[in-house]
This record gives structure tokens, sequence and C-alpha cells, in this order.
């Protein structure tokens, strides 16, 4: 190596909440990390900012204290559509509605309580058997991750670009100086884009909408279409810039090529509609570090492979939904009569449920679909 060379047990491309957990989880096993993010942190993203419980529960396991009195707690999900609604709450306690950008920052902290090296505003050009490259040096590493992004540039650099399928959508984020009127996150639908309404705090809420078309994620022709939801916000002051995204279902033949991992939405991604991404960006981290300390990326393929199954069969079915306003009436009307059914197939998604209990809750919901007038 020449002298602007070091070593790291662990390089992580890509500060956001997907590499800080994955630096988090191997620190936590005790190996040497390095993270470098081209941009300033916090990092913030068009995303709905709902944490399911069982993202709570992966950053307990991380370490990442949650603040006494921040965001705000929701205990379920409601769906409402034109004609019907149902709603039913979480088996596991409540989630938290919280902004993008203060998730960041605990990650952050707890990132460098762990002893975490981070390298903010250094771009990486390349990686190569000799390591990671940064503007004048390079950094070898045992082992090296990439949680880019969905566009990442690790994936194409290490030959993982081959996905089995994709679908894609497009969301907008705004943020709405609002008192919360739910105890739920909602989910509104209207023709084929839904829109995402949380509180993430006692004055604020976070609505995202997403559509297959980036002219059905336009928000004012949303609440036009959708009065149930626009007759909440008619007067409510817009309180950020508004932010567009891509949203990504898909996955890769494979997630790791020699001494390379890919995590988060470079690994891979369902989509927006199921509320999982940060959930399982932060169990591969956990998995990842196991794999990394075992020695062996085989292992993280198999329980990458395992935990995104069910996020992209429940993905899969709300899209379905999404796309035929006459079946999403008729699912959604069931389910109002049969709210038991619905906090079933909650508790399922929102757990670590296995297959046979996803399975069962499924075959519910299709023989009453077809049995309901």
């Amino acid at each position: 190596m020449n002298a602007g060379s070091r070593m790291t047990d662990l390089f992580v491309i890509g500060g956001g909440p997907a590499g800080l957990a994955a630096a988090i989880a191997a620190r936590q096993r005790g190996m040497s990390v390095v993270v470098a993010e081209g941009a300033e942190p916090p990092s913030d993203k068009a995303c709905g900012e709902g944490l399911m419980p069982g993202t709570l529960a992966a950053l307990a396991e991380l370490g990442v204290k949650i603040r006494s009195g921040a965001g705000y707690r929701f205990r379920g999900i409601r769906f409402l559509d034109k004609n019907a609604e149902v709603a039913a709450e979480f088996l596991q306690g409540p989630g938290l509605g919280l902004r993008r950008t203060v998730l960041h920052h605990w990650m952050i902290q707890r990132a460098e309580e762990c002893g975490v090296q981070m390298l903010w505003r250094t771009p990486v050009t390349r990686i190569s058997p000799e390591g990671v490259q940064l503007p004048g040096r390079t950094v070898a590493a045992k082992w090296i991750v990439g949680a880019d992004g969905a566009g990442s540039r690790v994936r194409r650099w290490s030959g993982l670009e081959q996905a089995t399928r994709e679908k894609q959508r497009f969301a907008a984020r705004r943020h709405y100086h609002a008192l919360p009127w739910m105890e739920h996150c909602e989910i509104y639908w209207s023709g084929r884009a839904q829109a995402y309404v949380t509180a993430i705090g006692g004055d604020e809420i976070c609505v995202v909408v997403v559509a297959e078309q980036a002219a059905g994620a336009d928000f004012d022709l949303f609440l036009r279409n959708c009065p149930q939801l626009g007759s909440r916000l008619a007067k409510a002051e817009v309180s950020s810039r508004e932010r567009g995204a891509v949203t990504m279902m898909h996955s890769l033949h494979a997630v790791h090529s020699g001494n390379v991992a890919l995590i988060g939405d470079a690994s891979g991604g369902v989509d927006a509609i199921t509320g999982e991404g940060l959930r399982l960006a932060f169990r591969q981290a956990i998995a990842l570090a196991e794999a990394m300390e075992r020695g062996d990326l085989r292992l993280y393929a198999r329980a990458h492979r395992e935990l995104t199954r069910k996020p992209m069969l429940m993905g899969s079915v709300l899209l379905r939904l999404g796309n035929s306003e006459r079946l999403r009436s008729r699912a959604i009307g069931m389910l109002a009569k049969r709210p038991q059914l619905f906090a079933h197939m909650l508790a399922v998604h929102s757990s670590d449920a296995d297959w046979g209990e996803m399975l069962c809750a499924g075959a519910q919901l299709g023989w009453r679909l077809l049995t309901t007038e």
C-alpha cells in the first residue's frame, strides 16, 4: 500500500440510514468501519416518514434511541376509499411518525458513538481489488458494502445490475402545518394513485402521493380527486419544499460478488406502498454483519432473499388493488365488514410472521373476495 492508503474491515459507500445501519451492526461485532458519503448530512428523501413497529424494533437492536416526545405515535393503519374505509391496530405496539432528517441525525450520533469513521463530502470514484478509491488515496477493505441507493454505482461496478423484475412509480412529498386528526397512518386511494398521510409532530403532517405516471403524483390533482383528504388540507399551510422521487419494486439475481455486498435500495426494493423499506434495510444490515463475521456472504444472500419475500408479495397485492378501482372497492368494503381479518393481515405484514400465517391470511382474503357480493 502507498503512504496515503489505509486498511479497514468494512468500507460502506453511502451514508444514509441503510449504510449507517450496516456500519453500526458491524461495529457491534467488533469490526473497524469507514463510511463515505458524497453529500452533507442529514439526508432527506421523499418518503412517508412513518416508522412501523418492526422498524422501531430493528432500530432498538442497533442501539438507536428514540427520544422521548419526538415525532408522533400512531396506533395502526387505515385504508380510505371513496365509499368505504377500514382500520386496524398494530399488535406489537405503536408506530412513530418522524421527520426523515431527525432519524438520520440520530443514526449518525449512534454510528459516531460506536466508533464508525465518517467521511462526509467524500465521493467514491471506483472500487477495485486494491480497495475503495477516494480523492487522492485508496482505502483497502476486507469487505465493501454498497448502500448508495436505487441508482447504485457500486451495483454497476460489481456487475450486479441484472434484475429479475422491476416496477417503477413516481412519488411527491409535502409537509403541512396542521393539527393531527388521526390515530393511524392513513392511506387514501383515488383512481390509480395513493396518498400516505402520517402525523410527524403535534402540528405537522407528512403527505406522500404515489402514482404510476409522474402526472398522477401531482398534489393539486390528487387533492381535487380525493375530497376526503382535500377538505382536511384545504386551509393548511405547506411547511416544506415539495420533493419528488421514484419508488421501485425490483429484485436482483445476486446481492453480493466477491467481497462486495449490496444493502437497502441498492440491493433491490419494495414499493413504498408496503411501508417496509427502512425495516428491510435495517434487518439486512444485521444479517450482513453476521455473515461478514462468519466470513461467508452466501449467508447474507439467503437472509436477504427471505427478508424480501413477504414484502414483495404484499407489495404486489396492494399494487393490484391500486390498479383496479373495482377490485379495491370490493376488497376494502369486505374488510370493513370483517375488520378482524384486516387486523390479522396487518399483524402478519408488520411482524416476523412465518409463511404459513401469510398464506392463511391471503387465502382468507381471496375466499372472501370470491364469496362477497
